[in-house]
Order: C-alpha cells, then structure tokens, then sequence
C-alpha cells in the first residue's frame, strides 16, 4: 500500500452537482488522509451555478480544501501529459456525458484533456460514476471504459431503483481504497454494490 502523503492525485470534478456535497466532503477526507490533490474542473462545473450551489463558491471550496488552484482550461490539462506530474487521476463525479466522450476520444473539456493527458503516461484512471442514464444509453459506454487499461471504478449501485431505475452512482467513500487498489494495478472488488 502506498502511503497517501506520497501520492498526487488530479481530481477532475465534472456536472453531476446533486453530488457535489459528497465530492467536498471526499476532499476533505482525502487531504486529512495526506493525499496531495490537484483539483481539475470542467467547463460545466468551473461555471454553472445550479440549484445546489454557485459555481464560483464551489469552487472556492475546492481550491481552499486541496490548497491548489483549479485547472480550468483544455491549454492548462494538457502539459499533464508531457510533464507527467500525477500519480492517479479521479473523475468524481463522472457524469454519463463525460463516459460518453471519453470512450469515444473526445476532449472537449478541461476535464477530458486532463484524462486523455494522462492516461497517455500509462497512470491509473479512476472513474466515479454518477449518472442516471448509467444502465440506458450510456451502459455500453461503462462497459468498454471498464474494459480499457489502467481505468478503474470506484464500487457503484443504484441510487433510487424504483423511481430512477437506469441510475448508477459510485460509493464515494470508497475512492481512497479505490486508488489504492488502482496504483497496484488492481479494480477494487466488489464493483457492484447495490441498493444504496
């Protein structure tokens, strides 16, 4: 097991913001844990207010949690790449549009850059699903990105079976163990935990 303090993590947050609560509180756990986090934002995270939160008060929070100031740009995620500066990158949460463009190589998104730029060096990807088209439209899309090298979900379950029935959203209190198991090469085990 890797220590935490020895770890980099990018920490790509994308549009799910019902989740976004659960993403701050994740932080915070993680940096008490050690982990050093550089927070990445997508277009639509960086920038749309929703009924949740302001964008621009989220993001505060984010940057004041890890310590870092955010990567908001495609021009800023790409040197990710070439400079190779992190160990793991996380995609918490990882909405249904996001899946969708990664699998089909589109990096439109700070976000996706970031993912792209990485995985170009051969690092763990670790993907925390949260979107309720999961088992719908976009279920083939989850099922090649759990089939490509060194992409890793964090354990995910259905979030409202009876009322949201093609929903999935990942146990986020599981990303640590997840990374963990991640930079050995390893998908934590069991994936599928469900009901929440």
């Amino acid at each position: 097991m890797t220590t935490p303090n020895s770890i980099t993590v990018g920490f790509a947050i994308t549009g799910s913001f019902c989740t976004f609560s659960k993403t701050l509180t994740v932080l915070e756990n993680m940096k008490e844990q050690g982990y050093d986090i550089i927070p990445i934002f997508s277009d639509h995270a960086a920038t749309m207010d929703n009924r949740f939160t302001k964008a621009e008060d989220f993001r505060k929070k984010v940057e004041e949690i890890t310590g870092h100031p955010g990567i908001d740009t495609i021009q800023t995620a790409e040197p990710i790449g070439p400079h190779d500066p992190l160990d793991v990158l996380v995609i918490a949460p990882c909405t249904g549009n996001t899946m969708a463009k990664l699998v089909n190589g589109i990096t439109d998104s700070p976000a996706l850059m970031a993912a792209k730029a990485h995985l170009r060096n051969e690092r763990p990807l670790v993907i925390s699903v949260s979107t309720n088209d999961a088992m719908g439209m976009n279920f083939k899309n989850l099922g090649m990105l759990y089939n490509v090298k060194n992409i890793f979900f964090v354990p995910f379950g259905q979030d409202d079976y009876q009322k949201k029935t093609a929903s999935l959203i990942a146990h986020v209190d599981l990303i640590p163990d997840t990374i963990q198991a991640a930079l050995q090469g390893k998908q934590l085990q069991p994936v599928l935990r469900s009901p929440f």
